[in-house]
């Protein structure tokens, strides 16, 4: 029996036994890793290098991407570098660092969808009020605020986490510090205080996801509306991408924190989490350069000029 204040490490989930795979595993993680940073990277230096897309949607989009950056920064780096050396080790404190960056990253991610979801009904629904509802200052306080309570939710969740008494051993069945695997860990009901947290976050992301339901369906009927075939293309391409995001982020994260404990097991816990952690950073740039126009021609740009440069 051990206590918190005798824990000095935490054992990870490791992906394999063999040394073959363990290797295999760091390839694909560095590859995956590697299309992130390029991929988020070229996105924030698109936005803030072309002027024309200093618009509230790539502001938000901007903020999006540097999210992502620092969620995937957080979990992926670690688990290449067990798969390389052959260790499932992280100290108490890169633990609490994990779980702290990790839940500032994903809860402002949660805000700035919502918040770019609002961005869509009012530029599709209200127009001509775009400019009052989304000037440079409201952007810039959404933003803050998105970020400010990320930090806030972190703060709360990792003093609540870390200061629990541990009993149970230090092996996580997870291959970053996940807070539910930390708790079961945990040997008081004090517990219960960091359970009653998790409730709060998620029904709060509940609540972002209702505004981005009920925003769409606004949009949708809104863009329906439109007499012309161009016009609703033009407003259904701004909306896709990000809807497309949305689905993705949110529908691995619900599953991952409120699937049935009947169906858990390591295997599915690991496969979930990385889908809800992983996956969406990697992807999002592309699901956002795919069908934007403006953000492709920038990016061809980008990548031209870097590559005359060269030469």
């Amino acid at each position: 029996m051990s206590n918190s204040s005798s824990i000095t490490q935490f054992l990870l989930l490791a992906f394999a036994d063999t040394r073959e795979l363990q290797l295999l595993h760091f390839w694909l993680f560095l590859g995956i890793y590697l299309a992130a940073l390029l991929g988020n990277a070229l996105i924030i230096t698109a936005i803030a290098c072309d002027h024309r897309l200093h618009t509230p949607m790539y502001f938000f989009l901007l903020n999006l991407a540097v999210t992502d950056l620092g969620s995937i920064s957080t979990t992926v780096p670690k688990a290449m570098a067990n798969s390389l050396w052959d260790t499932r080790a992280v100290s108490y404190w890169g633990c609490a660092a994990q779980v702290f960056f990790f839940v500032f990253c994903a809860t402002a991610e949660y805000c700035l969808l919502t918040i770019m979801a609002y961005d869509r009904y009012v530029a599709i629904c209200k127009p001509l009020h775009y400019g009052t509802l989304l000037g440079s200052r409201a952007c810039c306080h959404m933003a803050a605020a998105a970020w400010g309570y990320g930090f806030l939710m972190a703060l709360l969740h990792t003093a609540s986490t870390f200061t629990l008494p541990l009993c149970q051993g230090n092996a996580l069945n997870q291959f970053f510090c996940e807070i539910p695997h930390i708790l079961k860990l945990s040997c008081s009901d004090s517990y219960l205080r960091e359970v009653g947290l998790v409730v709060v976050s998620i029904l709060l992301a509940l609540g972002c996801f209702l505004f981005i339901v009920v925003s769409y369906v606004q949009i949708f009927r809104a863009v329906l509306r439109i007499p012309s075939k161009k016009g609703r293309h033009k407003a259904f391409s701004t909306c896709l991408p990000h809807l497309a995001v949305v689905s993705l982020f949110f529908s691995t994260g619900f599953f991952a924190n409120l699937k049935p404990p009947s169906i858990s097991s390591p295997p599915l816990d690991l496969v979930v989490s990385f889908l809800y952690s992983v996956v969406p950073p990697a992807v999002n740039p592309l699901i956002y350069s795919m069908r934007n126009q403006e953000l492709k021609d920038t990016l061809k740009k980008l990548i031209l000029s870097v590559i005359s440069q060269q030469h």
